[in-house]
């Protein structure tokens, strides 16, 4: 066995970035960008006193998956929890430029063969939001992002792996749900507030962080499967984040882009629909959410093995978009 096929059986939660990026993409072809060496590293750090990493946080390069041409982003919870700062952030508008520059030159040589051959973004979240040190920076970022994915809409699709511990955090909560598809394993999270927040501004006895089922229930991919906030649950390793995202590549761009949560009007009347839900349901905790779509055995259900849940759960039933 070599290293690729090691690796596809690697935890994809224990996993760096540069690990999830090289190996998410078929054999020896991913290629880096803004590479350690070239040592482009934020200028805010070192003033304030804090320590910098040579690739700030963030892994970008472009690698392929069968004939089509995959620009990766992958960001590493262990530099500042993949918080997003000015050159992170930066990092990450380029890989966008790129990949819509990289479509137009494959709808002019192929414009015949463009369902097949059109770029894809895969971005592999590990981030709590803004880096603090450099809050203007990354609120910049984060407002740059948002408007490079709404440019790519029509024309490559953007997908998201959440499955890294720090989750997926802050404003960076936002992004991953204007992308189009969504792949989770079960260990990946996704919220606004992060649960050491919440008990930090709320107490304890609103949010308790230490309780590691409650912090799952609450944000967790089995929940936000159930939800359908993601669109894919899938096991924990980097092989099986690989094979789900060939899966989806394999659609049509229409079809991808139907697994959009936000977008449009009828994607905000559902929005408001669940808000309504909420409201009248006044639920206590996510099992009684669960129990409500249809799950009886709501209480043991973030305890059921991934094929036992996958078997047997019923999700949150949505009208196609």
């Amino acid at each position: 066995m070599n290293r690729y096929e090691e690796m596809q059986k690697r935890s994809f939660y224990e996993a760096t970035a540069r690990e999830r990026a090289i190996n998410i993409v078929d054999k020896g072809t991913f290629q880096e960008l803004v590479k350690p060496e070239s040592k482009i590293t934020s200028p805010h750090l070192p003033i304030l006193g804090q320590a910098i990493s040579f690739d700030d946080g963030v892994v970008v390069g472009i690698g392929k998956i069968q004939d089509r041409p995959i620009i990766v982003i992958s960001q590493e919870g262990k530099f500042i929890g993949g918080a997003v700062g000015e050159v992170h952030g930066a990092k990450i508008v380029g890989a966008f430029y790129l990949a819509q520059k990289l479509y137009d030159k494959v709808l002019e040589k192929y414009p015949d063969e463009i369902e097949k051959r059109r770029p894809a973004i895969v971005w592999s979240f590990e981030t709590g939001g803004v880096r603090l040190h450099e809050a203007n920076a990354g609120l910049l970022a984060h407002a740059e992002v948002m408007e490079q994915i709404q440019k790519c809409r029509g024309k490559l699709p953007v997908i998201s792996l959440i499955g890294s511990k720090v989750g997926c955090f802050g404003g960076m909560g936002f992004v991953t749900v204007a992308t189009d598809c969504i792949i989770m394993s079960e260990l990946g999270r996704i919220g606004l507030t992060g649960p050491e927040v919440i008990e930090e501004v709320m107490g304890k006895k609103e949010f308790d962080s230490a309780n590691r089922s409650l912090v799952y229930r609450t944000t967790g991919g089995k929940h936000k499967f159930i939800m359908r906030d993601c669109s894919f649950l899938v096991k924990d390793s980097i092989g099986d984040f690989r094979k789900q995202l060939e899966d989806v590549l394999k659609k049509s761009y229409s079809e991808i882009e139907k697994y959009r949560l936000i977008g449009n009007m009828k994607l905000v009347e559902e929005q408001i629909e669940l808000v309504e839900l909420a409201a009248t349901l006044k639920p206590k905790d996510s099992i009684d959410v669960w129990k409500y779509f249809g799950n009886k055995d709501s209480e043991i259900i973030s305890e059921l093995s991934y094929e036992d849940f996958i078997r047997i759960v019923k999700r949150r039933v949505r009208e196609e978009i």
